[in-house]
């Protein structure tokens, strides 16, 4: 796998993690439009892949093969691309070796969204998650709480609670020209 150091900074790939239904396929799709890059939904490649929802691969293949499969595709992602945006799934980071990759090979952002606002989308989330099904309010917001442990290995946390997908989007761009310029320079030729 290519170190960190060998991918000019500004050629990494962005990578947004959070818990599911944060919103990193929306804001990943505005970011790559504004960056010019690639995205890449993690979740939505390995649906096109066995032609079938998520919730699908779980019931006839189960989270362990999932999380293999995933761990195959993030892992392939940070050693082979550049300039992509990449967005993975909410257990993702599960994964200690995708965790070590993805902060290893790419800039990595925290979405972060509070409880109340999490749980003012899970009407929309719940049919499409296989995490949250069967399960009572209390069980979700055990899990949505011990996800955030798993998220706190970052290059950058934006709280989104207040912003639109596309304001989350600015905020990044602005956080990787600042970061970009304080750590490469545009240099003149002179």
């Amino acid at each position: 796998m290519q170190n960190n150091t060998e991918i000019p900074l500004r050629e990494q790939n962005i990578v947004l993690i959070g818990f599911m239904g944060v919103g990193k396929t929306t804001i990943g799709s505005h970011l790559a439009r504004k960056l010019y890059r690639d995205f890449v939904d993690i979740d939505q490649e390995i649906e096109q892949e066995y032609n079938m929802p998520t919730t699908e691969i779980f019931k006839t293949y189960g989270e362990q093969r999932f999380r293999e499969i995933e761990k195959e595709h993030i892992l392939k992602l940070c050693s082979n691309t550049r300039l992509k945006i990449i967005s993975v799934g909410g257990g993702a980071f599960l994964q200690e070796e995708v965790k070590q990759a993805c902060l290893a090979s790419s800039i990595v952002f925290f979405l972060d969204l509070n409880w109340n606002s999490w749980k003012d989308r899970l009407k929309m989330l719940i049919d499409t998650r296989p995490n949250l099904q069967n399960k009572t309010l209390g069980e979700i917001e055990e899990l949505f709480r011990s996800r955030q442990d798993i998220y706190a290995v970052n290059h950058s946390k934006i709280d989104t609670d207040q912003l639109d997908a596309e304001e989350v989007a600015d905020y990044i761009i602005q956080t990787l020209n600042l970061g970009w310029e304080l750590y490469e320079p545009t240099r003149g030729l002179n």
